[in-house]
C-alpha cells in the first residue's frame, strides 16, 4: 500500500494458531468478530478487568481511507479509560463548531457545549486507520489479555447454551474454536448478522454521498463546514472537513439516479474537487485524490442486541447517517456500556441480567441518536420534492432570520442518559446535577497529583462520590465506615471524597479531591447539585446509578446489587 503522509500500513501476517486435530485447544472466554475501533476497544475494556479476548479480523492491515473521522469529548473520555487518551489527542485535530453556507453566504455558525472548565475539547478529527493504529497499539500492551489474530475470517459458528462453537479460516485453512461469548464487531456488512438471519430496521435515504480525501496544504482552521446549492455542486450540498496530515475529506451529494459506479471515477471526482476549490479561493493549491468511497444514509437498527451467547455491537448492531457524527462515537459507547457488564459476567461479580440492560440501554441510546439524525438527514437529503420546498424555503429565510438558520444545525452527537435503565436504583430527590441513569458530569478537581478533572479521576471501577459539604468537613463516620468495607471488598470499588476545603490525598481506594480548582468556586458541587452534600454511586462507565443525601448501609448495597444485575427489576 502506498503511504498516506506520514502513516504507513504495516501488513500483519496471518498466523493460524497452535492446532490440535484441526482445533485451536484454548477454549476463549470471549471471541470479537471484526477488530476495527469498536472490537478493539472492547478489547480494551475487558483487558481493563483481567478479562482475556481474541480479536478475529479478516484483514492483514488497519482500515484504508479516513471513514470515521470525528471523535467526540465523550469518546475521548472513554479512550482516556482504556488507555489510549494522549496518542489521540497528539495527533487529532480539535474543534468546537463550524459554519453552514447557501451558495457562498454565510447563514449559521455553531458551537458545541464547550467552557474553559473542561478537560477536552468538544470534538477532534483523526482519520480511523490512526485510530485504529493507536487502539492496536494499546492492544499490545495488554499482551497476556488481547489477541489480534490478522488474517483471521471467521465462516461459521453455532452458539448453544454454554457458548459458541466456531469456524475460522486463516492462511488458507479452516480450524475449529471454542468461546464462551461471541461480540459481532464486524461492521455494516456483519457476517454474524446475516448468518443469524437477522437485518437492520429503520430508514433507508436515497440520497447518495461521494467522499474524497484530498492531500492540499491549506491553513484553514479545523471546522464543519457544510454548503447547500453552492456552485461547486449546485441543487446539492457538500461537506468539507480538515484532517491531519494536510489530508482534507469532502462529502458531497450526488443525484439519486447517477450511476455510483461512474460518480467514483477519478475523472469525475477530479474535476468536482478542482471547481470547489476554486469556489473558496484555494483552487491555486497543489492538491491530490488519495481515497474515493461513497455511502447513503440510513438510521437502522436490530431489534436485539443480545441473542443468548452472541452480541451485536458499533455498526453491526445499528447503522448512523454521518451527519452529527454518531456512528463511530455510538460503537464506543456500545463498547463502553458492554466492556464492564460482560466482564462482570465472566467473572462472577454481577448477573446475567447486566447482559439484557445492555440491549436495552443501547437500543435506547440509537433511538435518541436516531431522532437527531434523521431530521439533520431530512434536512441535509430530502427525502422527497415537499421536504426539499421546505428546505429551499428555510434556507432563503435563513439569510434575515437567525432562528430559522437553526434548522441547519447538525445536532452534533451528546452524550445520551439511559432514564429507565433497570440498573438504576430508587433516589433522593434533587434540585440540580445528573439523575439516575445519566452520563457523568465534568468539572475541575484538586487531586493528589495537582489540578485535575473528575473525569480523570474515574476509570474501570465502581466510584462511590462522596460531596462534603462545608459545614461538615469530613464524612460522616457511619458511612466512612461502610464505604471503608466495601472499598475491601471483592468488588472493584473505590471512594471518591470531594471536599470543599483540606488537602488532597490518596489513600488505597480512596481519593480525596478539592473542589477549590477556579476562582468560580465549588464548580463541582454545582454541577452535580450537591452543595450541601450527596453521595453519589457511579457505574464503571460513569453513569449514575443512584443518589442520596445520607444513605443508610441497607440502601447502598441494594443500589450495588440492583447496579450490578443481581435484582431482575432494580430496586425502585
Amino acid at each position: 500500500m502506498e503511504p498516506i503522509g506520514p502513516f504507513v500500513h504495516t501488513e500483519h501476517p496471518a498466523v493460524p494458531p497452535a492446532l490440535e486435530a484441526g482445533r485451536d485447544p484454548v477454549r476463549h472466554r470471549v471471541a470479537i468478530a471484526g477488530g476495527g475501533p469498536v472490537g478493539l476497544a472492547l478489547a480494551l475494556a475487558l483487558a481493563k478487568w483481567g478479562v482475556a479476548s481474541v480479536i478475529l479480523e479478516a484483514d492483514t492491515t488497519v482500515c484504508v481511507g479516513s471513514r470515521a473521522i470525528c471523535i467526540s469529548r465523550r469518546s475521548l473520555e472513554i479512550l482516556g479509560e482504556l488507555g489510549a487518551l494522549d496518542a489521540h489527542l497528539a495527533r487529532g485535530l480539535p474543534w468546537e463548531g463550524g459554519r453552514t453556507f447557501h451558495r457562498t453566504d454565510e447563514i449559521l455558525r455553531f458551537g458545541m457545549p464547550h467552557d474553559a472548565l473542561q478537560r477536552l475539547p468538544p470534538m477532534i478529527n483523526l482519520q480511523q486507520y490512526w485510530i485504529e493504529h493507536t487502539l492496536v497499539e494499546a492492544a499490545a500492551a495488554h499482551p497476556g489479555l488481547i489477541d489480534i489474530r490478522w488474517g483471521s475470517e471467521l465462516v461459521g459458528f453455532e452458539a448453544g447454551d454454554d457458548g459458541v462453537s466456531m469456524t475460522v479460516r486463516c492462511a488458507g485453512a479452516e480450524h475449529a474454536m471454542q468461546a464462551d461469548w461471541l461480540v459481532a464487531c464486524d461492521g455494516g456488512q456483519s457476517f454474524v448478522r446475516r448468518s443469524m438471519g437477522l437485518k437492520l430496521e429503520g430508514t433507508a435515504f436515497e440520497g447518495k454521498y461521494v467522499i474524497v480525501d484530498i492531500t492540499l496544504p491549506s491553513a484553514y482552521p479545523t471546522e464543519r463546514r457544510a454548503w447547500f446549492d453552492p456552485p461547486s455542486n449546485p441543487g446539492s450540498t457538500v461537506l468539507m472537513h480538515k484532517q491531519p496530515d494536510d489530508l482534507w475529506r469532502l462529502d458531497y451529494q450526488i443525484p439519486d439516479d447517477a450511476d455510483l459506479e461512474a460518480e467514483l471515477r477519478p475523472e469525475r471526482v477530479g474535476p468536482f474537487v478542482q471547481r470547489h476549490l476554486d469556489m473558496i479561493g484555494e483552487g491555486h493549491l497543489p492538491w491530490e485524490i488519495v481515497w474515493i468511497s461513497a455511502y447513503r444514509a440510513g438510521a437502522m437498527s436490530l431489534d436485539r442486541y443480545r441473542h443468548g451467547r452472541i452480541l451485536f455491537a458499533g455498526n453491526a448492531a445499528h447503522a448512523m447517517p454521518i451527519f452529527g457524527v454518531r456512528g463511530l462515537n455510538s460503537g464506543f459507547d456500545d463498547a463502553h456500556n458492554l466492556g464492564w457488564k460482560l466482564a462482570s459476567v465472566v467473572r462472577g461479580l454481577g448477573g446475567d441480567a447486566l447482559l439484557d440492560s445492555y440491549d436495552t440501554e443501547r437500543r435506547h441510546a440509537y433511538r435518541v441518536n436516531a431522532t437527531s439524525a434523521i431530521q439533520s438527514t431530512e434536512f441535509m437529503a430530502p427525502p422527497s420534492r415537499g421536504f426539499s420546498l421546505m428546505r429551499e424555503a428555510a434556507i432563503t429565510l435563513a439569510h434575515r432570520h437567525a432562528s430559522i438558520a437553526q434548522l441547519a444545525n447538525p445536532r452534533q452527537t451528546l452524550p445520551i442518559g439511559y432514564p429507565d435503565s433497570p440498573l438504576s436504583a430508587a433516589s433522593d430527590p434533587a434540585a440540580g446535577g445528573p439523575a439516575p441513569g445519566d452520563p457523568p458530569r465534568e468539572a475541575p478537581l484538586r487531586g493528589p497529583e495537582g489540578a485535575t478533572h473528575l473525569s480523570a479521576l474515574l476509570g474501570s471501577a465502581w466510584t462511590v462520590l462522596a460531596f462534603v459539604a462545608p459545614q461538615a468537613v469530613r464524612l460522616d463516620p457511619a458511612l466512612d465506615g461502610v464505604l471503608g468495607a466495601l472499598e475491601r471488598g471483592p468488588l472493584p470499588l473505590r471512594t471518591l471524597e470531594v471536599l470543599a476545603t483540606g488537602e488532597p490525598a490518596r489513600t488505597g481506594n480512596r481519593i480525596r479531591a478539592v473542589d477549590d480548582a477556579t476562582a468560580e468556586g465549588r464548580v463541582a458541587a454545582a454541577r452535580w447539585g450537591a452543595l450541601d452534600g450527596a453521595v453519589v454511586l457511579l457505574r464503571p462507565d460513569g453513569h449514575v446509578a443512584g443518589r442520596w443525601r445520607r444513605p443508610d448501609p441497607a440502601t447502598l448495597g441494594a443500589a450495588l446489587d440492583a447496579a450490578r444485575g443481581l435484582c431482575a427489576e432494580g430496586v425502585r
